[in-house]
């Protein structure tokens, strides 16, 4: 066998015994990165189905005088409930204020004055922007009050003898050409951040065990005593910390395989991508930055002096190719040619195409792997140098 692989085995076969470094690589990195993925999209689902279907109890000022608005609203789901307490749009404003209500209707007092002659009667809502469940409850009542308005509107044009359509002059549809599938990634795109995130912490402790820990120890200067160049060492324990990664990831996506038929996309009208082929796709995507990773913490953590310094450089390091990925999901950036040359950014678009079970551009993916293996070729250059130095053992 190769030194590589000496060092390499010898790394696996120690840290195995470790429960930390098991723990890590089989159960926290996979475990949370699949329960904390399928919580948030069962989350977000049920969110949505609820602002949707459920029937909301809303107050509203004045709805004595509109006793047929009143019945359209209960119609639709959302029920009135008369508030004596708010004269007016201040008295609104503090109950919204002050967490009384979510949000207040309220119709003016001249109401059914306006409404029984050719005026415009006046019906306010009163919400909170920053309180997105609230506002999109808001939402739903002011829409509902639109479709109300339309249709009082067209009634008074024919009783006058007016088709209703000499006011619609241009009649506006949409047409979406978007699939079930394509629609799913706009939940499922956060779906590489929990891949990266499993995939870096199955090689977290290793890759402080193979540097602060053994000087911690007091057992890296016997090590780089033996007959085996420094070099080879180096390469060694990265290539035990890249196969606990990729042990990692490979859980992960198996996880997440078991979980993803079982989520309710469809009650959105939404369709699961991630087939086992996708798993597949996925894990040759991010095996290469498996290897940039790898080189990266242990590069990092041989700059630390003790187990707990590196502790602590590695977890923000955690954040550092996740970051990335979470500008691009908010942003719903589009693959690009140019993208494909920033790590995790290229994976995260290539996995979010493949979700969206569209075609993969073969050229984007030779780009992805290449520029990935030559930033973990660049790192691992000043990984060898610092392990030649003396100072190693500082």
């Amino acid at each position: 066998m190769s030194p590589i692989a000496v060092v390499c085995r010898k790394e696996i076969v120690d840290n195995v015994r470790d429960r930390r470094t098991m723990f890590s690589t089989l159960a926290f990195g996979p475990l949370f990165a699949m329960l904390m993925f399928v919580a948030i999209i069962q989350l977000a689902v049920n969110q949505a189905i609820s602002s949707a279907e459920q029937r909301l109890s809303v107050p509203i000022a004045g709805v004595e005088a509109a006793d047929n608005l009143a019945a359209f609203l209960a119609a639709r789901g959302i029920d009135p409930e008369p508030d004596h307490e708010i004269a007016g749009l201040d008295s609104a404003a503090r109950a919204v204020a002050e967490g009384v209500h979510g949000f207040v209707v309220v119709i003016e007092d001249t109401y059914a004055e306006s409404f029984g002659s050719d005026q415009a009667a006046r019906i306010t809502i009163v919400f909170d922007r920053s309180d997105s469940r609230n506002s999109e409850r808001a939402q739903r009542v002011q829409t509902e009050l639109n479709a109300w308005s339309e249709r009082i509107g067209s009634l008074r044009l024919l009783a006058r003898g007016v088709n209703p359509a000499v006011v619609r002059p241009i009649i506006v549809d949409t047409y979406d050409i978007s699939t079930p599938t394509g629609r799913s990634a706009l939940m499922l795109g956060i779906l590489t951040y929990f891949l990266l995130f499993a995939l870096l912490m199955g090689g977290t402790y290793l890759a402080i065990d193979t540097t602060a820990g053994e000087r911690e120890r007091k057992s890296l200067e016997p090590l780089l005593t033996t007959p085996v160049s420094r070099t080879s060492l180096l390469l060694g324990k990265v290539s035990a910390t890249t196969v606990f990664m990729l042990v990692s990831l490979a859980l992960t996506l198996i996880g997440l395989g078991i979980a993803m038929p079982h989520l309710p996309l469809d009650e959105l009208g939404m369709s699961s991508g991630f087939t086992a082929m996708t798993a597949v796709y996925a894990f040759l995507l991010l095996a290469p930055f498996s290897v940039l990773g790898a080189f990266l913490m242990t590069l990092v953590a041989s700059f630390t002096k003790s187990y707990k310094e590196a502790q602590t450089w590695l977890g923000l390091l955690l954040l550092v190719p996740t970051l990335p990925v979470a500008i691009a999901t908010m942003l719903n950036v589009e693959a690009s040619q140019a993208l494909m040359w920033v790590p995790s950014t290229s994976q995260h678009l290539l996995i979010t195409t493949l979700i969206k079970q569209e075609p993969v551009d073969p050229l984007m993916v030779v780009q992805s792997v290449m520029s990935t293996l030559i930033y973990a070729g660049l790192i691992a250059l000043l990984a060898v140098r610092l392990y030649k130095r003396e100072a190693l053992l500082g």
